[in-house]
């Protein structure tokens, strides 16, 4: 039998949540079986490409996302020239919808809009452009799409409507994390002295794209304040983009810029948080699932985060601590601090028997491709 053909559309294979769980997917994918292709948002190279295209698969660049003809004509040349492809993944949340039609029009029979993020806290401060944008893109979503993903039940209620449960073709679709590095022994003296900490201070860390989602800001705040009750406290801030700067300028300004470490984009991730943090701090403003956080929690580290992200988030319940923006720094920094030692030594095994093993997740990825 010739493989399932399937094209996947997102901004760029960066080092990002959804990113690296498609990286994963691929990895534990039988190719054989799956013939997983990419069409992404830009024309400069990314950070997974290399691998992307070593596991066999190709990559279609489509950078005309504000130009809907020049889109247009390029989506259906990449479905004209490589395909026919038998099913497309659009990972672009409200943009999905335009991608999904010409989809239909490209004639490819399964086609799937998947939500990896709940932004209905910006729709307040959205202008009236933006409003219309949004409702036309979730018309098209619901009128061409065979099946209707999310990251999380309030991602699915965020694009799909509050009731998505009633649409036969939406589910939840919890991404999974490759959790092989998590098995690895972790050498914390070598890795913190690498990392410029030493043994005895307590690593509050953080992963993220330095973007107004993580609310590095807030985060700049709590950690000011935790470094006032804690001589000890030390910082690890592993990520990049646009506010990195800013954010380190804020850290400076608060005093603090001699206890914070940013390493920017690292391929090491499982490592970074396993073997240096003893603490996670996660202050979002939204979220589909992070899964960041599920890669803290699979590491054994007591994390303080928002109230703003799924509760389906909490699968190791006694590490996780939940707290609204609306209380101040102080009182975030008191929480991290009441909390940073604890630790449940069996939370790797939870996790790999959870819906966030990426072995699953695949599984139960390529059962949706094949129904």
């Amino acid at each position: 039998m010739k493989p399932l053909r399937i094209l996947h559309v997102l901004g760029a294979m960066n080092r990002g949540g959804v990113e690296t769980w498609l990286l994963h997917v691929l990895r534990h994918t039988d190719r054989g079986r799956i013939q997983m292709d990419f069409l992404v948002h830009t024309g400069q190279p990314a950070a997974y490409d290399a691998e992307v295209l070593a596991l066999g698969s190709r990559i279609f660049p489509c950078p005309h996302t504000h130009s809907p003809m020049r889109y247009a004509g390029r989506f259906l040349e990449i479905a004209r020239q490589f395909g026919p492809f038998d099913v497309l993944h659009s990972h672009s949340h409200h943009f999905s919808g335009y991608v999904l039609w010409l989809g239909r029009l490209a004639g490819i029979p399964i086609r799937i809009s998947h939500s990896h993020n709940d932004i209905r806290g910006e729709s307040a401060s959205a202008g009236l452009r933006r409003k219309a944008y949004w409702r036309l893109c979730k018309w098209l979503i619901k009128t061409n799409c065979t099946h209707a993903l999310a990251a999380s039940p309030s991602a699915a209620e965020d694009l799909f409507g509050e009731d998505w449960q009633r649409d036969r073709r939406a589910e939840v679709l919890f991404c999974g994390v490759d959790l092989a590095p998590f098995r690895l022994a972790a050498d914390r003296r070598s890795i913190r002295s690498e990392l410029g900490f030493h043994s005895d201070e307590i690593l509050f860390g953080h992963v993220g794209r330095f973007d107004p989602q993580k609310n590095h800001r807030f985060l700049a705040e709590i950690a000011a304040e935790i470094a006032k009750r804690e001589p000890r406290a030390r910082f690890l801030l592993v990520g990049d983009g646009p506010l990195r700067p800013d954010i380190e300028n804020r850290f400076r300004q608060a005093g603090i810029g001699d206890l914070a470490v940013f390493t920017g984009s690292r391929p090491d991730v499982p490592r970074l948080v396993l073997g240096a943090m003893d603490a996670f701090l996660f202050p979002s403003i939204h979220e589909g699932l992070p899964l960041a956080l599920v890669e803290a929690q699979a590491a054994g580290l007591a994390a303080t985060i928002s109230d703003t992200i799924a509760p389906e988030a909490d699968f190791v319940p006694a590490l996780i601590h939940r707290l609204s923006l609306r209380q101040s720094a102080a009182t975030w920094a008191e929480s991290a601090l009441r909390h940073c030692e604890r630790s449940v030594p069996d939370a790797l095994e939870i996790v790999e028997r959870s819906s966030f093993n990426v072995i699953a997740s695949a599984k139960h990825l390529l059962e949706i491709y094949s129904a």
